[in-house]
C-alpha cells in the first residue's frame, strides 16, 4: 500500500507540474477541494501564540547623522539579533510607493494571462536562468506541497537586461533591487558594528555580493485549514528582507511561542539567515535561530 501511495503521489506531482500553471491554475479551474498532494499529514500547530510578544522595531532614521544615534541603533540590532533573529525596520530609505509597486508588479506577474506566464515556468536550477517561475522549488522532494507559487529573479551579480525580465514587473524590479542593495549594505554595516567589528567587515567577506528577489503568491484556498502556504523553516542565506502585503500571515517562533507579525505599512522585516548565524557562531556571537 505504501508503494502504491508513493507512486500515486509522484504521478499526481508530475501531472500538476506539467500544467505549468501552479496553484493559481488549480484555483482558476474551479477546484472546490484541496488535492491530496497539498494535504498536511498533521496540521502544524501555529496557534500557540503569545499575544504579549511583539517583534522588535528599529527606526533607522538618523544613523548617518549622529554617532550617538548610530550606537543606539547598533545596540538595538545586536539585541534583536541575539534574542529574536528577526527585527522590523522603519525609515529605511525605500519609499512606500516603491514597496507598493513591487507588490503590484509581483501580483500582476502571477495574475497575467496563463500562456504568457507559462513561458517563464522552469525547474532549471543551474543559475543560468535569470527568472524562475514555478510552484514549490522542492516539489518532488518536499514532505508536502505548499499552497504557493513563486517567481524568483537573480538580480545581483550580473543584473539581467531589461528584456530578460517579465514585463509585468520589469521596471520596478530594477528600481527595487537597486534600493534593496543599498539597504542591504547599510544593514551589514550595522551588523558588523554589532559584532564589534569594523563596519565593512561583513561586506569585505562578500555578504552583499548577491541579491535575489522572490515574489510568493498564495491563491485563495477552498480549504485553508488542510494545507499551508509556507511551512516552518529557516532561510539559507545571510539575511532576508521581507515585505508583506496587507494580508500578512507571517509568524515568528520566539521562546517556543509563535508570534504573529502583522503587516505595517512601509515597514520591512529582517531575518538573520543560516549563513550569517553560522558565521557569527564561529566568532562566539550567538544569534537566535528563528523560524
Amino acid at each position: 500500500m505504501a508503494l502504491q501511495h508513493d507512486y500515486e503521489r509522484k504521478a499526481e506531482l508530475k501531472a500538476f507540474d506539467e500544467t505549468k500553471t501552479g496553484v493559481k491554475g488549480l484555483v482558476d479551474s474551479g477546484v472546490t477541494e484541496v488535492p491530496p498532494i497539498f494535504l498536511l499529514p498533521t496540521p502544524e500547530n501555529l496557534n500557540s501564540e503569545h499575544p504579549d510578544l511583539t517583534l522588535p522595531t528599529i527606526d533607522l532614521q538618523g544613523i548617518n547623522d549622529s554617532s550617538i544615534r548610530r550606537k543606539e541603533v547598533v545596540e538595538q540590532v545586536k539585541d534583536a539579533s541575539e534574542k529574536w533573529g528577526f527585527f522590523q525596520i522603519v525609515n529605511h530609505g525605500i519609499p512606500i510607493s516603491v514597496l507598493e509597486e513591487i507588490i503590484k508588479g509581483m501580483k500582476d506577474f502571477h495574475e497575467q494571462e496563463t500562456e504568457m506566464k507559462k513561458k517563464w515556468y522552469t525547474r532549471e536550477v543551474s543559475g543560468k536562468t535569470r527568472v524562475v517561475y514555478n510552484s514549490n522549488f522542492d516539489l518532488y522532494t518536499g514532505p508536502v506541497t505548499n499552497w504557493r507559487d513563486t517567481v524568483y529573479v537573480n538580480m545581483v551579480p550580473n543584473p539581467p537586461k531589461p528584456h530578460e525580465l517579465p514585463p509585468p514587473c520589469r521596471d520596478i524590479l530594477l528600481d527595487y533591487s537597486e534600493l534593496m542593495m543599498k539597504l542591504g549594505v547599510c544593514l551589514f554595516e550595522l551588523m558588523s558594528e554589532a559584532l564589534g567589528l569594523e563596519c565593512n567587515h561583513l561586506l569585505d567577506m562578500g555578504c552583499a555580493d548577491g541579491l535575489a528577489v522572490q515574489g510568493h503568491y498564495y491563491p485563495c484556498c477552498p480549504q485553508p485549514e488542510l494545507t499551508i502556504g509556507s511551512p516552518c523553516h529557516t532561510d539559507n542565506d545571510f539575511i532576508t528582507i521581507l515585505l508583506q502585503d496587507h494580508i500578512g500571515g507571517l509568524k515568528v517562533l520566539y521562546q517556543n511561542q509563535w508570534t504573529n507579525v502583522p503587516p505595517t505599512p512601509g515597514a520591512l522585516i529582517v531575518n538573520v539567515g543560516d549563513f550569517l548565524q553560522e558565521m557569527c557562531h564561529k566568532t562566539g556571537f550567538e544569534i537566535a535561530i528563528s523560524s
